[in-house]
Formats: structure tokens, C-alpha cells, sequence
């Protein structure tokens, strides 16, 4: 067979693999075969051999984590079948993992195989078969098979209009505008990638500089306008900041040529907007997961001018250097970049229900089986809960900024200086601003220990806050929870565990230290004034705007 012939063979092959399995999941899986076959393997499959013998006798040991939700029923422990079984199903999940640490790969590659592995044995775990579950047998008695009706019509509901998959939310339970995103506010600059929006004041006096929020993407701004109580932006304008949020349009395929300096421009104008409003040549910004990552690229490119448009900068949850493990760094392989490259391309935008497909992925457990068992095998209704509302309201990406983030992801542009933007390259080392950080203990998407070395790529004084929360719940994380708790200090050491050794966690949120910090970067304090906007920027449609209703 000629070598022309044989290698656009394996290029079809992997191009066609590529569209069923774009992450490279099963690729992993193979490699996890082919490098245990010969020593790892027998090894472990004889240490299962040994465990399941011992269950069988009763003389097992395994427990199920005292976390985790699928075991809760006292049949689990109680009922010598369902002990067992319970014990056989952890025992081999348990192999399974550990094979996968035998096989000694690059992060990046054991990320991948350890996502392959949860989801194969997530799905094969015996609490999600309607037989094997005594939650589910015991509602069906209860109900006398009305819980069973009612499954197998939320499962006939779920292909038709969700793609299979089960719902998480009640998505009819809340309306933005009336239960969600009710901070009073209007509109006070618009072009066609974004929206501005103003908050009316909350106190007498606020402070001069004003705060802009730069939200993700990939999602709608107002899952940090969250019902009354649980508002990040009604928390600061109750701390008396001008407070202002970007509301980004929901692109769609004739968008697919906005890129990362199409979307570093519209953050630009519009704290050039906010400046012009408040009286100010400064802003202060706040950006959130990806919405960190245009900020970042705007302040490389300002630095770039000796322009100090930004007084200081704020980063929760967002990646600025891919090199640190985490789990979405399991996306930076080349081929998985080429495949979605390649996808989006053709269809001009991510759609939402890809990228809400993948998150929910990463925590398969949590966020899809979770409420297969809960909808399809309970007969419940999906719940109702502001935040998850929010979650199914996704946006899309053009085509232009997924790839610019693909190549972010890939090959660190942005902390190694390869990113430009109009042509000047970006090195965040000149953005001599002050930096607050902010990572979350138990984030499965950004690692609090990846979200620290933006610490380490800034040039200016940084301090960061570690939140104990996962990665939304960090963000939306009001005061008064004492199951929450934040450490917090002054950066002064490259290694995220020496910082961590230096600090005492204490009960409450990141927003607390956050806003003594960001108080002491906002100026002076001068009466609020009774109108939103200026002559140059009025105030327009009341917030929440226009862009956060585009479907």
C-alpha cells in the first residue's frame, strides 16, 4: 500500500472519529490500553479478582464516599444484595481509575482518560437502572406506578427537545426582567457585540471610580443579578460603587467573523463609556471566567500605549496560563482544536447546546445523571432554582472567538506573549495595575492553583482570595453563608501552596475582603447623582436591556 494511500487513510479515520468523538475520549481510552496491556493490567484485573472474592464473602471493606448521593438509601448498607453489589460496582470503578494512573501520561492526555473512565462508569452505575435502584422501586410502590408514567414521559420529552439529555431546571419557573436580573438600571451605550449597563445608586455617596463587570461569553451577565439577596450587583451598589455591566448579543452565523479583538474593542468602548459617564479618565473592571480573558488581552494591548485606561483589574475563576493542570487544559490537544475548529467554521457559531453538553460532561455524576435518576426514574420535576434557570439560558460563541480561544488554550498565547491584538503583541508582565484574584477550592473547571499563576504573569501587586465554593457557586456567593469561607492575602510567593500555608480562612464570601480592596482603589466618594447616564450616553431601555432576550 503506498504511504500517500495509508496515511489519508488514517487522516479519514481520525477526521471521522474526530466528529463522533471530539474530545479524543476513546483515543485516550486505547492508549490507556495499549501502555497497561503487558504489566498494569493483569496486575490490577487479579487485585479486582481478589476484591469481588472478598464481596461476594462479605469480608469487603469498600464504602461508598459519605458524599455520595447515589448511595444514600440504607438498602446500600442494609440489604446483603444491594451491599454487594454497591461494593463489586466502587471496587472496579476503582481499577478503572487506577489504570489510568498506571499508564503514567502527560496531564493533559490522563485528563482526558480519567474523563473516559468517569463516564463510562457513571453511566454503568447501578443506581441509573430503574431494577437496580431501591429509590426509584420503592416511589414506584408508593405511587402505585405512577412515578413510572411519569418518567417515561419526561424521558419522551427529553429527546424531543433537549437532545436526550435529562433537564436540569425548570426553565418556565423564572422570567428575566421580573425574578431574575431586577437590579434597576437602563442602557447607556449599545453597539452591535454589546450592551452597557448603568445601576441606579444604592447610597448618597459613591465612589468616583467606576466599576465595570466583563462578563463570560458564553453565558448571559446575569447570573451575577440573581434574585435580591443574591446579587453581586446589588452588593455593589449598596457598597456605594457606580457600577456598571457589559451585556453581551447572542451571536449568530452572520457574527461568525467577531473575534477576540472584535469582542477586546467592545469592552474598550464601553469603559471608555462608563469613564465618560462617571466624570473619570479610570475604571476599575471585574471580569469572570472567560470574560477574564478579553480583559487581559485589553490590558496587554493598553500597555502596550502606556495607556492606564484601567485603574485596577479584577480575575475570579479565569485561566490565564494553560500550562497549570486543570480539567478544561484536557481540551488543548491539537486535534481536538482542529475538530471544533473545524466544526464551528461550517456553522459559523458554537451553539449553546454544545458547549452546555460539555460542561455537564466534566461532572457527569452531578449534572446529568443526577437528574436522570431524579426526572426519569423518581418521576420528580425538574427543579427550581435561579441559578440552573440561568445555566439552561446559554449563549452562543462566533466562530472567530471560539478558534481565538482554542489557540489560547493550545498554545498559551496569551502568557507567553504570542497573542496580539491590532497588530501589538501582549505581554501582561508591563500591565503594572493592581490585581485581585479570585479561585475556588473545589472548581473542576479552573483549578484555584491555574487561576493563581495570573499572579505570577502580572506586573503589577496582586492578591488573592480563595474561595471554598466550586466555580459558579463562588461567583454567586452573598454574605451570611457560614458554610462558606475565603482566604485571602497579598501575594508574595510563586507557589500557590507556600501562599496557602500563609493564610487562615475565615467564614464568608470573596466579595467581602474584595470590596475593602476595590473601596480603597475607587477614589474619593461625591453625591450619587439622580440620573443614569450623560448627554453624550442617555439612558435608554431599563436594564436588564435588550441583548440578554436574544434566544
Amino acid at each position: 500500500m503506498p504511504k500517500w494511500f495509508a496515511s489519508e487513510r488514517m487522516g479519514s479515520v481520525r477526521r471521522a472519529l474526530g466528529r463522533v468523538d471530539p474530545l479524543g475520549l476513546a483515543g485516550a481510552m486505547a492508549q490507556v490500553g495499549a501502555r497497561t496491556a503487558t504489566n498494569a493490567l493483569p496486575r490490577r484485573m487479579a487485585d479486582l479478582g481478589v476484591e469481588l472474592t472478598k464481596v461476594a464473602a462479605g469480608r469487603s471493606s469498600i464504602t461508598p464516599d459519605a458524599k455520595d448521593w447515589r448511595f444514600e438509601n440504607r438498602a446500600w448498607k442494609e440489604n446483603p444484595f444491594y451491599h454487594r453489589l454497591c461494593q463489586a460496582y466502587l471496587a472496579w470503578t476503582r481499577i478503572a481509575l487506577e489504570l489510568v494512573d498506571d499508564a503514567q501520561f502527560d496531564w493533559r492526555t490522563a485528563e482526558r482518560a480519567k474523563l473516559a473512565t468517569i463516564l463510562v462508569t457513571a453511566a454503568l452505575a447501578p443506581t441509573n437502572s430503574p431494577f437496580l435502584n431501591p429509590d426509584a422501586i420503592e416511589r414506584a410502590y408508593e405511587t402505585g406506578g405512577r412515578s413510572v408514567v411519569t418518567g417515561l414521559r419526561n424521558i419522551s420529552r427529553d429527546v424531543v427537545s433537549n437532545g436526550g439529555l435529562p433537564r436540569f431546571v425548570d426553565r418556565d419557573a423564572f422570567v428575566v426582567g421580573r425574578d431574575l436580573a431586577v437590579s434597576p438600571g437602563a442602557v447607556v451605550f449599545r453597539n452591535e457585540v454589546c450592551e452597557l449597563l448603568q445601576f441606579a445608586p444604592a447610597t448618597d455617596t459613591v465612589h468616583a471610580t467606576p466599576l465595570v463587570m466583563v462578563p463570560p461569553q458564553i453565558n448571559k451577565y446575569y447570573f451575577m443579578d440573581l434574585a435580591p439577596g443574591r446579587s453581586f450587583v446589588e452588593f455593589c451598589v449598596q457598597q456605594g460603587f457606580q457600577m456598571f455591566t457589559i451585556s453581551w448579543r447572542n451571536p449568530t452565523e452572520e457574527h461568525r467573523d467577531w473575534g477576540l479583538t472584535t469582542y477586546v474593542d467592545a469592552v474598550n468602548d464601553a469603559v471608555h463609556a462608563a469613564c465618560e459617564i462617571a466624570g473619570t479618565d479610570q475604571a476599575n473592571t471585574v471580569s469572570l471566567c472567560a470574560g477574564g480573558i478579553t480583559t487581559a488581552a485589553l490590558l496587554g494591548h493598553l500597555a502596550s500605549k502606556q495607556d492606564d485606561l484601567i485603574h485596577c483589574a479584577t480575575f475570579a475563576v479565569t485561566l490565564l496560563d494553560f500550562t497549570v493542570p486543570t480539567m478544561i487544559g484536557l481540551l488543548a490537544s491539537p486535534a481536538i482544536v482542529e475538530n471544533a475548529r473545524r466544526s464551528t467554521k461550517r456553522s459559523g457559531v458554537l451553539p449553546a447546546r454544545h458547549a452546555s453538553a460539555l460542561f455537564s460532561m466534566l461532572r457527569p455524576n452531578d449534572l446529568i445523571w443526577n437528574y436522570w435518576v431524579r426526572n426519569n426514574l423518581m418521576g420528580e420535576d425538574p427543579p427550581t432554582f435561579d441559578v440552573l434557570a440561568w445555566n439552561a439560558d446559554s449563549t452562543r460563541l462566533p466562530a472567530a472567538l471560539h478558534a481565538d480561544f482554542l489557540d489560547i488554550f493550545l498554545h498559551n498565547t496569551l502568557a507567553t506573549g504570542s497573542c496580539a491584538v491590532h497588530g501589538s503583541p501582549i505581554d501582561l508582565s508591563k500591565v503594572e495595575c493592581d490585581s485581585f484574584v479570585v479561585g475556588a477550592r473545589t472548581d473542576h473547571l479552573t483549578a484555584w492553583k491555574a487561576c493563581y499563576a495570573t499572579t505570577q504573569l502580572l506586573g503589577g501587586t496582586s492578591q488573592f482570595a480563595l474561595s471554598s465554593s466550586g466555580h459558579i457557586q463562588s461567583l454567586v456567593n452573598p454574605p451570611g453563608n457560614p458554610r462558606m469561607n475565603v482566604a485571602t492575602a497579598e501575594v508574595n510567593d510563586a507557589d500557590p501552596d507556600r501562599w496557602l500555608s500563609t493564610t487562615t480562612p475565615v467564614t464568608g464570601s470573596w466579595w467581602e475582603p474584595w470590596a475593602v480592596w476595590a473601596a480603597a482603589r475607587s477614589g474619593g466618594r461625591h453625591p450619587a447623582r439622580a440620573s443614569l447616564g450623560s448627554a453624550v450616553h442617555p439612558p435608554g431601555d431599563p436594564a436588564p436591556g435588550c441583548y440578554v432576550f436574544a434566544p
